[in-house]
């Protein structure tokens, strides 16, 4: 695929974390399935029975409350909670966490364009670092400046403009990958180039 939509004349590209660089479900069924081995170890429960509940709730409804309706099916004790967040921030996963081919080979365009590249990160910073550690960059790491949104009062927009005043950006500058969910991002922010990562893949 060529990528002069995406990069030509811009200095910069900027990416989501989750769901525009890599698919934040094979990071989160990953937890789930080592949270069932260890209700499996701890409490006796069988772990395929809840890792197969647990895939087809996430299917369903997406991550929201899925501890609690976990805990609800399977009479999992309540102080069991604090473990299942705790396997978000420093799990090891069994598989590594692979980049979107597309979104792979555009980052890797922009090195030999020497563009810079900057991921923006949602959410807790350490379930972030967490994900980032276990993804399969491909020789990318180095080329990376990373930006968590929590810093800038959980907002994308906040996030952008605070990365363009630091690092001598212009709007002009930087083209802005985001996840399908927040295509809207297209709408407020029309002075940046911005694009779903469907566009890519």
């Amino acid at each position: 695929m060529a990528f002069e939509k995406f990069l030509t004349d811009k200095k910069a590209v900027a990416i989501v974390l989750d769901d525009a660089l890599y698919p934040q479900k094979d990071y989160l069924l990953q937890v789930y399935y080592l949270f069932s081995e260890f209700m499996a170890y701890s409490e006796q429960i069988d772990a395929k029975v809840i890792i197969d509940f647990m895939s087809a709730e996430y299917e369903k409804a997406g991550s929201i409350d899925i501890f609690k309706k976990t805990a609800d099916k399977f009479s999992i004790p309540e102080k069991y909670q604090h473990n299942f967040d705790l396997l978000h921030e420093t799990a090891r996963l069994p598989l590594k966490l692979l980049l979107f081919q597309g979104v792979l080979n555009l980052l890797q365009e922009a090195v030999i364009d020497r563009k810079q590249i900057f991921i923006l990160a949602e959410g807790n910073p350490a379930i972030a670092i967490n994900k980032i550690k276990q993804l399969e960059w491909n020789g990318l790491e180095q080329y990376l400046k990373l930006y968590f949104t929590k810093e800038y009062k959980n907002s994308l927009h906040l996030t952008v403009d605070q990365l363009l005043k630091e690092q001598g950006l212009e709007k002009d500058d930087l083209v802005l990958i985001v996840p399908k969910n927040q295509s809207e991002f297209k709408i407020v922010n029309s002075d940046i180039k911005c694009f779903s990562v469907t566009e890519i893949l």
